[in-house]
């Protein structure tokens, strides 16, 4: 019998030429290459956190090393580059800075510091690295990066080679001053305007490639934000982020994560039909990427979090209790700023909103930081922002042309609920007692304690300007942020059943089904205070068994109910389990009463 080595899954490896000597799983991109080649000489290329763009740059490293020819076919022979290399190949000596090392604490003479310290000790690296092929000596100096980056491209140049600069995630740092609190929007514009030292580094690349002492340059990022403020001194790079031959250039595919599941499935003797079950929780968590408007591309997923899952997978032949890496939990403070900012807590509010995706008329060409604090402009920023940092993606456009974006998954939508969580409750609200209350209603499936917990605290936060906004999403809106639980539940809203769409759905995780945990469906409806004629006071004292048989309410219930049978029956025939299955109608009476009945 033909044994098949198990897959050796890069998690947190982003080292190429590591990779393919220790005979780790390289999905090839190197097709790529060509493309960039042809696209320009300075290229910015956006993706968000924790995709793949380290590894992506060393891709390069490895691939246009003069130090590497001897390597070059065992890293590239079986790859697509490979069978068809361009001239360039190892052809350049290549400088590598990675800006996410630098340390963004302290006033701008300490990041000063840190960044000429980083630019130190890679031009010391790259010293030793070619040293035996310089003619002349780089001055390296501790105390001026750019006339240590100078003297190397003088050196280099005059020694008649070429220069290839890679700098990953050069707007980390920068990122950072300008999120650690509002107040340090100041630091931030002293970093990148005026004399700003960011700004200074970006004009002398500039001028090195425009004296051809720098030949190329490919930047990595999150956003274009950082090269925005810099304007003029960096005007000369291509973008290509939303280039659709760029789309899948980091992240994979439905069929790349087909071929792992199924091998995984294989190495744990489970039997076939495992890996559906599989790919359809990967699908509902870390799925849904798009960097292109062109629909017909594929969705991608995002590598860390798979290779995070089949890591965990592989080694204990089941899934991972928590589904969001904590590699990727500094997107919670991403979005905390967001929410600091003005329309930030609208703008998060509306993301959870899958019947209405949030619109954005174009990606800002001005995408500087004053634009974001602009009162007039700042929604649309806030979109673009989102977009960058990972937590929206594009969903194409709408009839009007205008970009629609969406949250791609679950993962990210915890995110959001989490944050919305933080934005309403109040400081004093027990997480202890949210914990007890929520796994009462998970085992029991018993709304009382949850439905009181959101009288007496959760609506009180709301006051009389919501009631203009106030609808069934509001409501759905607010059990999410408090039932949400990947650890148990696969939760959605808006779940398509057979043409139709539920509001709320939690079904328990394959890997979870044989614990003590309910399936729910869940259908909201909104009464208005007006509607109904009673006032406030009223309404508390009014116990829930007479305002269900209020005539308005109790239409309301109906209607809910008539939907929840019709789901029913369909989840029914689908997860056989009919005695698991909690089917719940839910009538808000304003930010004030629920009422409920179960099917």
């Amino acid at each position: 019998m033909l044994m098949v080595k198990p897959l050796k899954l890069p998690y947190g490896i982003s080292d190429f030429y590591s990779l393919r000597q220790e005979n780790y799983l390289y999905i090839d991109r190197t097709q790529a290459i060509s493309h960039l080649e042809n696209s320009g000489k300075q290229l910015l290329f956006l993706r968000p956190r924790r995709f793949g763009k380290s590894l992506w740059l060393s891709v390069l490293e490895n691939y246009y090393d003069i130090n590497k020819t001897e390597q070059f076919k065992s890293l590239f022979s079986d790859l697509a580059i490979g069978q068809n290399p361009t001239p360039t190949h190892n052809q350049y000596m290549v400088l590598r800075w990675d800006f996410s090392h630098v340390s963004s604490q302290g006033d701008i003479q300490q990041i000063t510091h840190a960044l000429f310290s980083h630019l130190y000790q890679r031009t010391v690296d790259f010293i030793q690295c070619y040293q035996s092929q310089l003619k002349f000596t780089i001055e390296n100096n501790l105390q001026n990066g750019i006339a240590s980056f100078e003297s190397l491209m003088s050196c280099v140049s005059n020694s008649g080679h070429k220069l290839y600069l890679l700098i990953d995630e050069y707007d980390n740092f920068a990122n950072d001053v300008l999120m650690q609190s509002l107040a340090g929007k100041q630091r931030y514009e002293d970093l990148l305007q005026g004399q700003g030292i960011l700004k200074t580094l970006f004009k002398t690349i500039k001028g090195g490639a425009s004296l051809s002492m720098l030949d190329r340059v490919f930047i990595t990022g999150v956003s274009p934000l950082v090269l925005s403020d810099i304007t003029s001194g960096y005007n000369v790079v291509s973008n290509i982020y939303l280039f659709d031959k760029f789309n899948d250039l980091c992240g994979f595919t439905k069929v790349e994560l087909e071929a792992m599941v199924t091998q995984i499935v294989e190495d744990c003797q489970f039997s076939n039909d495992r890996v559906k079950p599989i790919l359809d929780t990967l699908k509902n968590f870390y799925n849904g990427y798009r960097f292109s408007e062109n629909k017909q591309l594929p969705l991608l997923y995002n590598p860390t979090l798979v290779f995070y899952f089949l890591e965990a997978y592989q080694r204990d032949c089941h899934a991972p209790a928590q589904m969001l890496d904590s590699n990727l939990t500094m997107d919670k403070a991403k979005l905390k700023y967001i929410a600091q900012l003005p329309y930030g807590e609208a703008v998060i509010r509306q993301a959870l909103d899958e019947e209405n995706p949030l619109i954005l008329r174009e990606f800002g060409g001005d995408f500087g930081v004053e634009a974001i604090f602009n009162q007039a402009n700042s929604s649309q920023f806030i979109l673009s922002l989102l977009y960058f940092f990972g937590v929206l993606t594009l969903a194409g456009r709408n009839l009007f042309g205008e970009l629609q974006l969406q949250i791609p998954n679950l993962v990210i939508r915890q995110l959001y609920l989490e944050q919305l969580r933080a934005l309403v409750l109040p400081e004093n609200a027990s997480e202890k007692r949210i914990t007890q209350i929520t796994r009462t209603f998970y085992q029991q499936g018993d709304l009382q304690p949850l439905a009181d917990f959101m009288e007496d605290t959760y609506f009180d936060v709301f006051d009389n300007r919501d009631y203009r906004w106030s609808n069934e999403l509001t409501i759905k809106t607010a059990f999410l942020s408090l039932l949400f639980n990947d650890t148990f539940y696969v939760m959605d809203s808006e779940q398509a059943i057979q043409r139709q769409y539920t509001d709320l759905t939690l079904f328990v995780r394959s890997n979870m089904r044989q614990y003590q945990l309910l399936d729910f469906v869940l259908e909201f409806k909104f009464v208005k205070l007006k509607q109904i004629n009673l006032k406030t006071k009223q309404l508390r004292q009014t116990p829930r068994a007479k305002l269900a048989k209020h005539p308005i309410i109790k239409q309301a219930l109906s209607e809910a109910k008539q939907q929840l049978k019709y789901y029913r029956q369909a989840l029914e025939k689908k997860y056989q389990q009919p005695e698991r299955l909690h089917c719940l109608a839910v009538v808000a009476i304003g930010f004030e009463r629920l009422v409920w009945e179960k099917v």
